[in-house]
């Protein structure tokens, strides 16, 4: 493969991965937390194959097909702050939450842009607006995927540059959250990411590759192993190896999924059925192996991956929003069916604002 033609594949997998998450997002926007599937197939039939209304009295009610829930107009809100701005620019991010977005929301669950606001956005808007405390002292220990969800924009503008990746992700996420788990699992959903856009496989050997980074000083991950997670050589000074999480775990699940998804041994049929295997709630726990499985079994299938994290109900918002992530990154822009594409609410616009973006890795 020549340079020019790597370089555009490089940006065919960025913009892939930005609006494979727009994609997942508005997706389940019809369909979000049903709990109970027989009621979720009474809705919308036995399998959910493209964009829906929401029900009245649902989540979104009042919004259309295609349109994007909160967390979508929180990741556009991002990219366009990276886009402007050439980078992430965290005084400029927040500007936009004061300015642009918090005056659209009242604190409450179910107000603002695309209908349910999260756990740890309201927690941020109480601090923020209604005690005014500055940036850095409002967040809140909310175990969502909530941060994860908008740094996806963050990676993958960071995708070559693992460090400044870790850095900008764990700052911007720290900005709603304080749990140390959900920081450190979202840290390494966004060096994940990073790593398909750069064009590694989802596979068993990419936690390996995670902990090499870990061992270069890239990714802030405290591990005392040597090698391959073998006993640490005697003498060797444990500072070397001191980072600002206090495990690697969450860089070794990834290829645990991986390997799951291709075990012959071990089958979920259907693959929506994930949900039940590491649970339909909204945890950081529960969704991110999900996604790895899905988009580790379907990585050149962009529509299987999604539309299976769609029906499986439960927090499928989220699971379809990080999986399209994960799935458009392998399978690039060019990999998603144009269906998708053409029923998401904006897509012109958000697909310019993605490929801007991917000329600047």
């Amino acid at each position: 493969m020549s340079e020019l033609q790597s370089a555009e594949r490089l940006r065919d997998r960025a913009a892939g991965a930005l609006i494979g998450a727009f994609i997942g997002d508005a997706l389940a926007l019809g369909p979000h937390w049903y709990y109970n599937l027989d009621e979720l197939h009474a809705d919308y039939g036995d399998w959910i194959s493209g964009y829906t209304d929401p029900k009245p009295g649902r989540y979104h009610a009042g919004l259309k097909a295609g349109d994007p829930s909160q967390a979508g107009v929180l990741l556009e809100l991002t990219l366009r702050s990276l886009v402007e701005r050439g980078g992430y620019d965290e005084a400029n991010f927040c500007a936009r939450l004061d300015g642009d977005f918090f005056p659209q929301i009242d604190g409450s669950p179910m107000a603002g842009p695309g209908g349910y606001t999260s756990q740890s956005i309201r927690e941020a808007f109480r601090k923020r607006v209604g005690e005014g405390l500055p940036w850095g002292q409002c967040a809140g220990n909310a175990d969502t995927t909530e941060a994860a969800e908008r740094v996806l924009a963050i990676a993958v503008r960071y995708a070559l540059d693992p460090a400044a990746l870790a850095a900008a992700v764990t700052r911007n996420a720290a900005l709603t959250q304080t749990d140390g788990t959900v920081l450190a699992m979202t840290v390494a959903f966004g060096a994940v990411l990073g790593m398909l856009v750069e064009g590694h496989a989802l596979d068993g050997d990419i936690s390996d590759k995670l902990m090499a980074r870990v061992k270069s000083g890239e990714l802030p991950f405290h591990t005392v192993t040597s090698g391959k997670l073998q006993a640490p050589r005697p003498g060797e000074a444990e500072a070397s190896t001191i980072g600002r999480f206090p495990s690697p775990d969450a860089l070794l699940g990834p290829s645990n999924m991986a390997r799951a998804a291709r075990d012959p041994d071990i089958r979920i049929e259907p693959a929506w059925k994930v949900s039940l295997v590491y649970g339909m709630p909204c945890a950081v726990y529960h969704q991110f192996p999900a996604a790895y499985y899905l988009a580790a079994r379907f990585s050149d299938d962009f529509e299987s991956a999604v539309l299976h994290a769609v029906n499986g109900g439960g927090q499928n918002l989220a699971r379809a929003m990080l999986t399209g992530a994960l799935a458009g990154a392998q399978t690039g822009l060019s990999g998603i069916p144009r269906r998708f594409i053409d029923g998401l609410a904006g897509s012109d616009e958000l697909v310019g604002l993605a490929q801007r973006l991917a000329t600047a890795l």
